[in-house]
């Protein structure tokens, strides 16, 4: 899933629109018209090598071919001929520029009101279309074109039904999500609906409308959750700007900037959790300091993107600042976040108006950023995992402790109320005396993800290892912090399809003194880009399920409690805070307590570290976990 632009939208010929896409940080870009003057299926043989060379000049790839191909209802005989070749012209540049999706319509575009939506009720009607449309279709599957089927001018059930009576695997909508967002099928059951087009989708189109705030009469789509979801369920396709400029006094080049921004904004994180898809505005709080808010620079912009935007988004903190040594990356962080921004963090731990450095640098580099930012008087949250190595760890903490400042570790899972349940009913013995639980996770990574930034993931020097490091960390920390740290662990490490130092597939056994044992795997070889994860608890007198991503459409939890199964946890946790930023906040003006400290973070990574040593030192053996700071 990646960001294009509709080069057109910005009212400009492509020789001057690439440029400018190019800076605002964009890799990909999509055709349909102004191209020298043509839309891109009249282009000539030589026209199409002058693009391509164009595109090389600027560092962009072709993600998606915008035609108006089938644009017409129920056209005659004329008017199909006309349109074969379209398709022959758009063939032609599909082979020239290495772009096999086609962006298409199918023949119904109907004006009268009353025929609004009969394709997906009408069989009659669908037969005509499909009847149209066949040679077109045999000629784009002999051709090896991906065909995207937009939702402009039908509705979306239409669209799905026209798709499914084609039944080529590698076709799928082009979903124009702001066009028939009022539908019927999305006012019933939003999250459902989004669900269905995203895993039918394979092209995604973005307009200023109701994307943008108060551009549109109607309300605003959120599509922070609709892009986690269409991440969650492996739409890898792009995600593209069709501006239409609803504002004419802005000019159409702003507007498109302003949308990339908007959708930079709501990217997901590399990370999806397994919460149910939500379109509601978040839930706001009041804090008593919000006249004083906490201030905060994010140093490392690619998970710092999105940390960034929480920040924003929570009463109290304020966001002063972002730095990141790639400039692209720290001018769309502040740009979409209007705050200044560095490409040194000195000039940061400099500034007197910063209280909070948030480190979201690579893993390695976390304890390099943090002491220099603690000696310098700053406050620390560190992502995970804490560092790559435990003692990183602990000398963290210790330059905390010696400069009287806060370290924070943001494993922001013991926020949530599932958890936090979860926690309350351990304590509590509503499941007895814990025996046992057992923990999957199951992503996908791809070669991309590894080489991207640099090429630190998965090694272990910058990474700390690889997915049990990276990705399952946030999963050993939740049974840490509802467990607590094992006595000793065993572990085995296997790297199967992945060019990487480190491993794509890790399995653990920990023991704790009271005889429990957990049993831990994790991957990155799944084949669907999804957050999969399952775990289950028992003891004595009950147990917990919980199971989220890959097949289910949403996370499943059950409790088993008093010889019954409920979906009722049998008691409701207590969790104060929004998210570590809050916390930390929270600590600063009112002397909280920290959800999770760097002490409290150490435990955790203590338990990484006694995986790692078994698996590297002691061929798989049991190792002692040494949980606390000598």
């Amino acid at each position: 899933m990646f960001i294009s632009i509709f080069s057109d939208e910005l009212a400009l010929d492509v020789t001057e629109a690439l440029p400018i896409i190019r800076s605002w940080g964009l890799t990909h870009v999509d055709f349909r018209s102004q191209i020298f003057g043509k839309e891109i299926h009249a282009l000539s043989a030589e026209e199409l090598v002058k693009l391509k060379a164009l595109c090389a000049d600027n560092g962009l790839q072709v993600a998606c071919l915008q035609s108006s191909l089938a644009k017409v209802h129920l056209p005659d005989a004329e008017r199909c001929r006309a349109e074969e070749q379209k398709l022959e012209g758009l063939i032609r540049a599909a082979d020239a520029l290495d772009c096999r999706l086609i962006r298409t319509f199918h023949y119904w575009q109907p004006k009268e009101p009353e025929m609004q939506g009969a394709l997906a009720v009408r069989p009659d009607e669908l037969a005509k279309v499909l009847d149209l449309f066949a040679p077109l279709a045999a000629r784009a599957k002999a051709a090896g074109l991906r065909l995207a089927f937009e939702n402009c001018g039908v509705t979306p059930a239409e669209v799905l039904a026209v798709v499914e009576a084609l039944g080529v695997k590698e076709w799928g909508v082009a979903w124009d999500v702001a066009n028939g967002w009022d539908c019927g099928e999305r006012l019933a059951d939003e999250a459902a609906f989004v669900r269905l087009m995203a895993e039918r989708s394979i092209g995604m189109h973005v307009k200023a409308r109701r994307a943008i705030p108060g551009l549109n009469p109607l309300s605003d789509i959120r599509y922070e959750p609709i892009l986690s979801l269409c991440q969650s369920v492996g739409f890898s396709g792009p995600v593209s700007i069709e501006t239409h400029n609803p504002d004419k006094t802005v000019s159409n080049q702003e507007m498109s900037r302003r949308l990339v921004n908007v959708v930079k904004a709501a990217w997901p994180s590399a990370a999806p959790g397994t919460q149910a898809y939500s379109s509601a505005p978040k839930p706001t709080v009041s804090r008593a300091w919000e006249s004083d808010p906490v201030r905060f620079v994010v140093v490392g912009l690619g998970m710092g993107h999105n940390r960034s935007r929480t920040v924003v988004e929570t009463p109290g903190t304020r966001l002063v600042g972002v730095c990141d040594v790639v400039e692209e990356r720290a001018k769309r962080s502040a740009e979409a976040f209007g705050v200044p921004y560095s490409l040194d963090v000195q000039e940061w731990l400099d500034n007197d108006q910063v209280e909070v450095v948030y480190v979201l640098t690579e893993t390695g580099r976390h304890a390099e950023i943090a002491i220099r930012a603690l000696e310098a008087g700053k406050h620390v949250i560190s992502t995970k995992p804490m560092e790559a190595s435990l003692a990183a760890c602990d000398k963290m903490i210790r330059t905390a402790e010696a400069n009287d400042r806060l370290l924070a570790v943001d494993f922001g899972r013991r926020f949530g109320s599932s958890l936090l349940d979860l926690k309350a009913a351990v304590a509590a013995g509503d499941l007895g005396r814990p025996l046992g639980a057992t923990f999957n996770l199951k992503i996908l990574r791809t070669m991309e993800y590894f080489h991207s930034n640099g090429g630190w993931r998965g090694t272990r020097r910058w990474d700390g290892g690889g997915v049990l490091s990276n990705q399952a960390i946030h999963h050993i920390d939740e049974i840490v912090f509802v467990l607590g740290v094992p006595a000793r662990v065993r572990c085995d490490i296997w790297t199967q399809d992945h060019d990487i130092e480190a491993e794509d597939l890790g399995s653990a056994v920990w023991q704790y003194a009271n005889g429990m044992i957990v049993t831990f795997t994790a991957t990155t070889s799944f084949p669907h880009s999804t957050w999969y994860s399952h775990l289950e608890l028992h003891g004595t007198a009950g147990a917990y399920y919980e199971v989220g991503g890959g097949p289910f459409a949403k996370p499943e939890t059950k409790w088993f409690v008093g010889g019954k199964w409920s979906g009722t946890a049998p008691r409701a946790g207590q969790g104060e805070w929004l998210n570590t930023a809050d916390n930390v906040a929270a600590a600063l003006r009112q002397g909280a307590p920290l959800v999770c400290d760097g002490r409290e973070g150490r435990r955790t990574q203590s338990v990484l570290d006694a995986m790692y040593r078994s698996a590297y030192q002691a061929g798989g053996g049991w190792v002692d976990v040494a949980a606390d700071l000598p």
